[in-house]
Formats: C-alpha cells, sequence, structure tokens
C-alpha cells in the first residue's frame, strides 16, 4: 500500500539537473562549491528540494560516485588480455573523463571533511574493482595475490594523475599489467598445476 505525500527521493529528471550540475561546478570550483544554496541558483530546482536530497557536499560526492558508470569488460578467457582491457578502460577515463578531477576534488573534500575519507576510499576501490574481477573470473583466489597485481597496476596510474600531473602513460600501464602477471600466474600455475 502506498502513501500519499512527497516521495521518497527526487524525480530522475530533477536528479539528473542537479547531479550534473554538481558535478561541473565540482570540476570547475571543487568540492567547496557544492552547497545546496549553490545547487539551487545554478539549476532552479527549488531550494527545498535540494536541501532535502543533498544537503551537504558529501551528499554530493555519494550521489555522483553512486551514478558513475563502471563500464564492465566481458572476460575472454585469457588473463593478460583481459587485464589489458581493463588498464585501458582505466587510462581512458582517468584521461577523457572526470575521474582525476572527482579524485582531486575527493582528496580535497576529505582533507576538510573526514567523513569524505570514506568516499575517497570506495571510488578509489571501484576503480580497483575491475582488476579484483579479472582475476577472479580466471580462477586467481588469493585475496592478498590480487590486491598486490591489482595495485602494482593501478597505483601508478593514479599517482601520475594525481599527484604528478603526467600524462597517462598507456605504454607504462601495459608494462605494469606483464609486471603484475608474472608473479600472480606463478603462484596459479603451483596451486593449480599445468
Amino acid at each position: 500500500m502506498t502513501r500519499p505525500g512527497r516521495p521518497t527521493g527526487p524525480s530522475a529528471d530533477t536528479e539528473e539537473i542537479v547531479l550534473t550540475a554538481a558535478l561541473e561546478l565540482l570540476l570547475t570550483e571543487g568540492a567547496v562549491a557544492l552547497t545546496p544554496a549553490r545547487l539551487h541558483t545554478v539549476t532552479g530546482v527549488a531550494r527545498t528540494t535540494v536541501y532535502r536530497h543533498w544537503p551537504t557536499p558529501r551528499d554530493f560526492l555519494a550521489a555522483l560516485i553512486a551514478v558513475a558508470p563502471h563500464p564492465p569488460v566481458r572476460p575472454t578467457g585469457d588473463l593478460a588480455a583481459d587485464l589489458h582491457a581493463e588498464v585501458d578502460g582505466l587510462c581512458d577515463r582517468l584521461r577523457d573523463k572526470p575521474v582525476g578531477a572527482f579524485l582531486r576534488a575527493l582528496v580535497t573534500a576529505s582533507a576538510t571533511d573526514p567523513s569524505c575519507a570514506e568516499l575517497r576510499r570506495r571510488y578509489v576501490g571501484d576503480l580497483f574493482a575491475p582488476f579484483h574481477a579479472a582475476f577472479h573470473a580466471h580462477g586467481v583466489l588469493d585475496d592478498a595475490d590480487i590486491e598486490e597485481a591489482a595495485t602494482t597496476i593501478v597505483s601508478p596510474l593514479l599517482v601520475d594523475a594525481l599527484l604528478l600531473d603526467h600524462p597517462i602513460d598507456r605504454e607504462r600501464a601495459h608494462r605494469a599489467v606483464e609486471r603484475a602477471l608474472i608473479p600472480t600466474s606463478a603462484r596459479h600455475l603451483e596451486e593449480t598445476g599445468p
């Protein structure tokens, strides 16, 4: 049975308008611009609607993370090929899409609002997740091995993009995949046999 009254969340159109504007503000001005008053001004969405659903910058960041696309790569049966496809996707996301700028904003927001640190970890975890999934799909089950291999692949890309402002080096990323595969493949063969 449904009760009459206000819906529990914003309409899809309202959410799209507000979150699109929030992402633009985040990328141009940083997380400090993500206030309900500012989003009301930019979008024209009723101030009460914005305050009700996104009362703090953290709420905007959480909503943006929730709607961030995570394009899956279908396993091919070849772990190396799948990891190379995933690293290409991550390189594209860091280069062409607002992933790098979004991560920088999350780091900055975490410095002033400790509750944003969990969001930063969640978002970075989402960047690692496709690599974890690729290893699992190919029968690599040791979580420590998977984490070490994923870190070998992803961390240099994040350091380059976030800390050093270097362009994404796709060749370096592919070399990292090859380095990560050597110990992981050797351990997997020891456990499962040839």
